[in-house]
């Protein structure tokens, strides 16, 4: 019988049974040390740091944010739900048991990103692939200090 990621990925990151009450780090789907560990969370320190900064300009309605957003087609009244949208993503990002939606939906917001500067025509590697840079950032991160997306990316 043919092993399928879904069968992969629930094996590597339930836990096992123990008689013991501290976790099993062979068996926790979070990574708990090891320098690789360190990078990953650098990395994805770089990328929250970015977006937080992003969206209390928009929570605040920040000049810069308010002439951005309109330059790019859009009404100002967009900055509240935007920065909103950005607030969750992030609390999901940072919480390790939801990372990885959090990730995902953030991954959504800068294809969005992507889109929108396609749609302007803006300068490719300055603005169009900003917002993918910002991703590799987040996913990279993830994956360095997640032993549960190392397995998406593990070969079967």
């Amino acid at each position: 019988m043919k092993e399928t990621m879904s069968d992969k990925f629930s094996e590597t990151t339930l836990p096992q049974p123990s008689g013991s009450l501290q976790p099993d780090p062979d068996h926790s789907p979070v990574v708990s040390s090891g320098k690789a560990v360190w990078c990953g969370r650098v990395l994805s320190g770089i990328a929250v740091a970015f977006l937080v900064f992003d969206a209390a300009m928009k929570l605040m309605a920040l000049k810069p944010a308010v002439e951005g957003t309109v330059q790019l087609g859009y009404p100002a009244s967009v900055l509240l739900p935007l920065g909103l949208i950005q607030l969750a993503c992030l609390i999901l990002y940072l919480i390790p048991r939801t990372a990885i939606i959090g990730a995902v939906l953030w991954t959504g917001y800068l294809g969005g990103a992507v889109a929108t500067h396609v749609r302007m025509g803006n300068p490719l590697f300055t603005h169009v692939l900003f917002p993918i840079y910002v991703a590799v950032l987040l996913w990279g991160g993830l994956r360095l200090r997640d032993r549960r997306v190392k397995v998406l990316y593990s070969r079967g």
